[in-house]
């Protein structure tokens, strides 16, 4: 397939939104440059990396391996080069961080408590982060306001007081369905575990797939309440979600 920045035939409110979408990378990319993507390979991240590298918007993409990670997550990698001839930047913990908490707490100790959960995501995501978000003006998720009772008021744009910069959330009003209706009209590759009942997809032992009546996010941290099913990358300085909006310009 041809890779073109021409929209295929979709619902006038589809195309709105995708229109929408556009035109608020565009902006991002006019004035807070430089600005970047930090995906997780989640099918929303894949919607707005298609549109960003469909279009050429001059906004980077970079991925986080925890080391963790199944092999159909890492191989989405290899399909974003083969499609967009793009080679997402890999940001990995540090290794001695790493073997810290494993010779203290065992290879799995996030099951025991939220605690050490959160010490595992810390170190495996939230450090890393740090290192892919330096020297940038504005960042950008996947996020969605229906995935999670954390996130349902989630802003498209905020001022994110962790890092210094403005955050995006393109996707905040989109519905599942919709993210779904993108992927497949314009052949965005994505996850395979998708196809075997994942709705959320992190690190391979902290994911399982959802059944039927149970939230997208479900299936992460199945352990947990769900109002602790956050790993630290989008939580403000009290701990929180980060929910302060700001109105697009």
């Amino acid at each position: 397939m041809t890779l073109t920045a021409t929209r295929p035939a979709l619902s006038a409110s589809l195309s709105a939104r995708v229109a929408t979408l556009e035109a608020l990378l565009a902006r991002i990319a006019a004035d807070f440059s430089p600005a970047v993507l930090a995906s997780s390979l989640s099918i929303e991240d894949m919607v707005v990396t298609d549109a960003i590298l469909r279009n050429k918007v001059q906004i980077d993409v970079f991925t986080l391996d925890t080391g963790r990670m199944h092999g159909d997550t890492l191989a989405v990698i290899d399909a974003i080069q083969r499609k967009y001839c793009y080679a997402l930047q890999v940001f990995r913990p540090e290794a001695a961080a790493v073997t810290q908490y494993i010779t203290v707490h065992g290879h799995d100790g996030f099951y025991e408590s939220v605690d050490l959960r959160k010490r595992c995501c810390e170190i495996r995501k939230v450090e890393p982060l740090k290192r892919a978000l330096a020297g940038r003006k504005a960042w950008l998720t996947g996020m969605r306001r229906e995935q999670s009772v954390t996130r349902t008021e989630l802003p498209v744009q905020a001022y994110d007081a962790v890092y210094g910069m403005e955050k995006f959330n393109p996707l905040a009003d989109w519905s599942e369905d919709e993210v779904w209706t993108y992927l497949k009209a314009l052949e965005v590759p994505f996850n395979a575990l998708y196809e075997q009942g994942y709705r959320s997809i992190g690190c391979a032992p902290c994911s399982r797939p959802v059944v039927a009546g149970e939230d997208v996010r479900a299936g992460r941290w199945w352990w947990e309440q769900p109002d602790s099913k956050e790993c630290g990358l989008h939580v403000g300085p009290d701990g929180k979600l980060q929910r302060t909006k700001v109105e697009a310009s």
